[in-house]
């Protein structure tokens, strides 16, 4: 091929063959992720066929780098990370330290000098972003609190990664390399590490304190421009151009001045479109970047050296899903958070490729171990779907035996599964409200007001203590599982209020509510028509789907902005409902309650009449 045509045919073959290779893993279930890896396998020195330039994709593989980094920045939150600093700090730097010994283990059994064992199990600690964040999003808990927690131990992990890639370079002579800055200039290892420490500190805080005033000035002016294709380009010289500078004046990595451009521009107004205009981008060149580590792999050490690359698997999930299992346990948090957490992090990824790539160019790490971790990358990256599916098979199991789930959570802490006394013999009269997250919250708190009482139902142990330190009756458990509703009082309590979105528990907790006490009233929050009508054919009491009461609140404004009375707008409101159109079922409009309180209409008098 015509060398003038290499760097074409380098691109066009790399990204074709990741949308191929990324189609036929996503269906078979599997993260696109493992297709561009396999892509660049494919095109790579170690498989038949034809070879792509090697040199030229790791350049390119450099760009794809930079914007990753530039929209780690981009997403990473202070404010989030605080909010679950209690846990994701000392957890991940624990679970990383766990790893990183099992990998150093390995790697000294295999007769491995010291740095790099070092490196090796630091590359097996670190999840990938990529496949933690989908992973999250498919399932719907990115924003829940079990996600957060998740999303907040990942940036620890990559603020520690971010360390080590900025100090591999200073300290590669001291680990056994021959390129490092020790090695080149036979400086001390302390005078090596404060030199690098001191450019690295003052580049952040050029950047922390004139960047963060000019960049997102420069931005604003372009905006006004109205331009779109100026204000992408303006994100992209950011990105591009601070992580060149970096290099260029500090000697810091190109990874690093990326990363910090994107915190810049994360707590300026133009975060969201930034994010948005450098996505195309950032995946295109992501794609390739995982491509050319593909290219690196040579799959010959999945037959030569089987049991190593299956130590390095049982590393990375059970070894580090494990870890993190306990620490959050002991953190004090439920099972269900614990598994979540534990799962998402049960692979590697982005990261460690390019500390494995810095380790081997910098003579650290053999090619060998470069090899063994790109094999538990693939394998944990294919494998991690089933993970989570394992899990929840083992979450699941747990509920269904509260006594083990309690020892497990609890260790002998059982107090938060018997209801407080009121009055020498628990509450009477009371509505059970069987989730206390925003829904069930905002009930409560009607509830409250008119001094109605309550018992809360809740799996968030940390919740369940917070409600009990502010007088308010609650049990720790799932009301699924038996026992859990007697504890609430369910046979002399008047309502039971399921306020989770979980289907199949809200069957499981309805049976059991009226298995216990057949005359007791019911409401319950749905999020699709089949269950709203499932629901109906048992006679609930009310069932509200969410998004079809917020349909029915705007239809109101609506009409009521356009001229319609108040009693107008809800007449006509009413004839939807009635029509067909869903959203809530009330038995009350058919039959007369079965000992359902009158319900008090109040209204506030400063409002103008309707």
């Amino acid at each position: 091929m015509p060398p003038e045509t290499t760097f074409v045919a380098t691109i066009v073959l790399g990204l074709v063959l990741a949308f191929f290779g990324g189609i036929l893993a996503s269906k078979l279930r599997l993260p696109p992720l493992v297709g561009y890896l396999l892509a660049g396998v494919g095109v790579g020195p170690f498989t038949p066929g034809f070879v792509a330039d090697a040199g030229l994709a790791a350049q390119l593989a450099e760009i794809g780098v930079i914007l990753l980094m530039f929209g780690v920045g981009l997403h990473f939150s202070i404010r989030d990370l605080l909010t679950v600093r209690a846990v994701a700090i000392p957890g991940a730097l624990g679970q990383m330290a766990v790893a990183t010994a099992l990998g150093f283990g390995l790697a000294q059994f295999r007769g491995w000098p010291i740095g790099a064992g070092l490196v090796f199990g630091l590359a097996l600690s670190a999840a990938s972003t990529v496949v933690l964040l989908r992973a999250l999003e498919e399932r719907n808990v990115l924003d829940s609190a079990n996600g957060r927690i998740a999303v907040g131990w990942l940036v620890v992990e990559d603020l520690a990664m971010v360390l080590a890639l900025v100090l591999l370079p200073a300290l590669a002579g001291g680990l056994g390399g021959g390129q490092g800055d020790v090695a080149d200039h036979g400086a001390p290892l302390a005078v090596t590490l404060a030199l690098t420490l001191g450019k690295v500190g003052l580049f952040l805080g050029l950047v922390l304190t004139v960047g963060t005033r000019v960049i997102p000035w420069l931005l604003e002016q372009v905006a006004r421009t109205g331009s779109r294709e100026l204000f992408t380009l303006s994100v992209l010289a950011t990105a591009l151009g601070i992580a060149f500078g970096s290099a260029e004046l500090f000697g810091v990595s190109f990874a690093l001045g990326a990363f910090f451009a994107g915190v810049v521009l994360s707590e300026s107004d133009f975060s969201h479109q930034a994010a948005a205009d450098a996505l195309p981008l950032r995946d295109a060149f992501a794609v390739l970047f995982f491509v050319s580590v593909g290219m690196l792999f040579d799959p010959s050490i999945l037959i030569r050296e089987p049991l190593a690359v299956l130590a390095v698997v049982l590393i990375i999930i059970p070894g580090k899903s494990f870890t993190a299992f306990v620490i959050v346990l002991a953190f004090g948090y439920p099972a269900s958070t614990a598994l979540t957490v534990s799962a998402s992090l049960g692979q590697i990824g982005e990261f460690s490729f390019i500390l494995a790539g810095l380790g081997v160019a910098f003579g650290v790490l053999p090619p060998e171990g470069r090899d063994l971790i790109l094999a538990g990358a693939l394998l944990s990256i294919t494998l991690n779907p089933l993970v989570f599916a394992g899990l929840d098979r083992l979450s699941g199991w747990l509920h269904e035996r509260p006594n083990l789930l309690g020892r497990i959570e609890r260790r002998g802490n059982d107090r938060l599964a018997v209801l407080p006394a009121v009055n020498g013999g628990g509450p009477r009269d009371h509505a059970i409200i069987v989730g206390y997250g925003w829904v069930g919250s905002v009930v409560g708190k009607g509830l409250k007001s008119q001094n109605l009482p309550i018992v809360v139902v809740d799996r968030n142990r940390r919740r369940v203590e917070a409600l009990r330190e502010r007088g308010v009756p609650a049990i720790y458990g799932d009301a699924a599982t038996p026992g859990i509703l007697e504890a609430a009082g369910v046979h002399r309590a008047r309502l039971v209020v399921v306020a989770t979105p979980d289907g199949y528990r809200t069957q499981r907790i309805l049976d059991l509510a009226r298995r216990l006490n057949p005359a007791i009233d019911t409401a319950v929050r749905t999020h699709s028509e089949a269950e709203l009508a499932d629901l109906e054919r048992q006679g609930v009491g009310v069932a509200i789907m969410a998004e079809r009461e917020l349909a029915f609140g705007l239809m109101d404004y609506c009409l009521r902005s356009l001229g319609a009375t108040g009693d107008d707008a809800r007449q006509v409101v009413q004839r939807v409902r009635v029509g067909g159109a869903g959203g809530v079922y009330d038995r009350r409009r058919v039959v007369p309650s079965r000992g359902a309180p009158e319900l008090r209409q109040h209204r506030d008098e400063s409002l103008p009449p309707d």
